[in-house]
C-alpha cells in the first residue's frame, strides 16, 4: 500500500471507480434489453390487432 496522501487516496478511490463503472454497464445492459424487449412486444400487439381487425373486416362484410 502507498504510503503518501495522493497514492492512498488513488488506492482507494480505483476500486469504487470499477466497481460503479460495471455498476452502470449492468444497468445499461438491462435498459437497452427491456427498451428492445418493449419494442418488439409493441410491434407483435400492433400486428395481432391488424389481424385481429382485419378478420372481423371479413366476417362483416
Amino acid at each position: 500500500m502507498p504510503d503518501d496522501f495522493w497514492g492512498n487516496a488513488i488506492f482507494s478511490l480505483i476500486p469504487t471507480l470499477l466497481f460503479g463503472l460495471v455498476f452502470w454497464f449492468v444497468f445499461r445492459a438491462i435498459f437497452r434489453a427491456d427498451r428492445s424487449e418493449r419494442e418488439v412486444a409493441a410491434k407483435i400487439e400492433a400486428e395481432e390487432r391488424a389481424k385481429r381487425a382485419a378478420l372481423k373486416e371479413q366476417a362483416g362484410a
